[in-house]
């Protein structure tokens, strides 16, 4: 039976759960405060990063994250005067800095997005958005062996979830792309991964099927939830109600507010993520690469070239700070010493870190019609498309071929 279907954001997870549901045969109206894939789906990576399971909290973090704090080369910022309101969520994030919380979380992402190239390239046939999809290499570059043996316990991760990549040394490294310093001597490359080669219009791209489809897309901000006989029956937005028979709430990092509505009480900060863009580049990266020591990105897009990979807390309301942007500019100055560029092109966003690094996908316990999909941290262009596919199931009635226990909502119910 056909049913019509609210979703509230239009970033990749919104816009992929859309089309799936509208392959379903559903009637589906976007709404944003933003037009699709200007927030950050606009600045991510562009990597569909797969292997990219293992979360931040490794066993550790609670002693190496202060001193990354005092040193300006560090990819970790924190606005100070924002550690009071954050506090009470860093305190349950660091919580799960432990070998069994890691290979937990490692399972749970890898079902998600483990075959993030196979999900973009099912998500976009036939969309028009294919171009954008590209088959790539994704590489970790370090220093020397020993840098890359001294994260034995991440690529162990890896390992044990079913990741396989190839290691180069030296000359090999130097054949495979020679346009890096000859500092970094190490590479371990993953295939079968994939990049967007200009992820916001990608999303627009997407965005533009739907309606080409007979779907709605609508610019406006949601304030309330509608809801009857404690079923969630549709939306307040831009002064009116849109009345639906199910509602996704797929805001990222500004999906709280309306997600405690619903009885939770979701620990989710924004993790304030910066891009450099190096735009007329006088050379390119063979693939997207991973510069281990700097934790940032540099891939290869339209025109130009996207560094991220930047970690800040300071709230959804701060305004960017400069460090950030001279650190991705120095890291690449030394990784790749004969790159210039013409121009340059800076962004911040807010990507959705929930405490436990796990998103939420399912309807909400006790809500019925409310379904969230939120929280992929810095993955969520690699797990949008697996994610809006679930919730298309999910609303359909139908049961999806993975266990989705791990990204219930219920495990953010209020207590009573």
């Amino acid at each position: 039976m056909s049913k019509t279907i609210v979703i509230v954001g239009a970033g990749i997870v919104g816009v992929s759960t859309a089309i799936w549901l509208q392959r379903d045969g559903h009637r589906v109206i976007l709404i944003d405060r933003l037009d699709p894939g200007e927030g950050t789906s606009h600045g991510n990576g562009g990597v569909l990063a797969s292997c990219s399971v293992v979360p931040v909290t490794v066993p550790g973090l609670l002693w190496k994250a202060p001193r990354m704090l005092f040193d300006p080369k560090q990819p970790l910022f924190l606005k100070w005067g924002y550690l009071p309101k954050l506090a009470p969520w860093l305190v349950k994030y660091l919580r799960h800095g432990n070998a069994a919380d890691v290979a937990r979380i490692a399972r749970a992402m890898t079902a998600i997005i483990g075959d993030s190239l196979a999900d973009h390239q099912a998500l976009s046939a036939g969309t028009g958005a294919e171009h954008y999809v590209v088959p790539s290499d994704y590489v970790y570059l370090y220093k020397d062996r020993a840098a890359y043996e001294a994260d034995a316990f991440g690529w162990g991760v890896r390992r044990e979830n079913g990741f396989r990549w190839h290691e180069m040394e030296g000359d090999a490294w130097r054949a495979y792309d020679p346009e890096f310093s000859d500092e970094f001597r190490f590479a371990a490359r993953f295939d079968d991964h994939g990049r967007i080669t200009d992820p916001g219009q990608y999303v627009k791209a997407l965005a533009r099927h739907v309606e080409a489809s007979g779907g709605e897309v609508r610019r406006a901000e949601v304030t309330e939830l509608v809801r009857e006989n404690g079923r969630v029956t549709g939306v307040r937005a831009g002064g009116g109600t849109v009345t639906a028979d199910a509602v996704v709430l797929a805001m990222g990092a500004w999906s709280k507010r309306l997600s405690d509505m619903l009885g939770l009480d979701v620990p989710l900060e924004s993790e304030r993520g910066y891009h450099l863009e190096l735009w007329e580049p006088s050379v390119m990266p063979k693939a997207a690469v991973m510069v281990a020591s700097g934790k940032f990105v540099a891939t290869p897009m339209d025109g130009r070239i996207r560094l991220a990979g930047i970690v800040e807390f300071g709230g959804l309301e701060a305004e960017p700070s400069r460090p950030p942007f001279d650190l991705l500019r120095d890291n690449i100055r030394k990784a790749m010493p004969g790159l210039t560029w013409a121009r340059e092109v800076e962004w911040m966003g807010h990507r959705p870190a929930p405490a436990d690094s796990i998103p939420l996908i399912g309807e909400v316990p006790g809500a019925a019609g409310a379904y969230l999909g939120f929280g992929h941290h810095h993955v969520g262009l690699t797990g949008g498309p697996k994610t809006g596919r679930l919730l298309a199931q999910m609303i359909g009635g139908r049961s999806p071929n993975i266990d989705v226990t791990p990204y219930s909502p219920s495990r953010f119910a209020k207590q009573a």
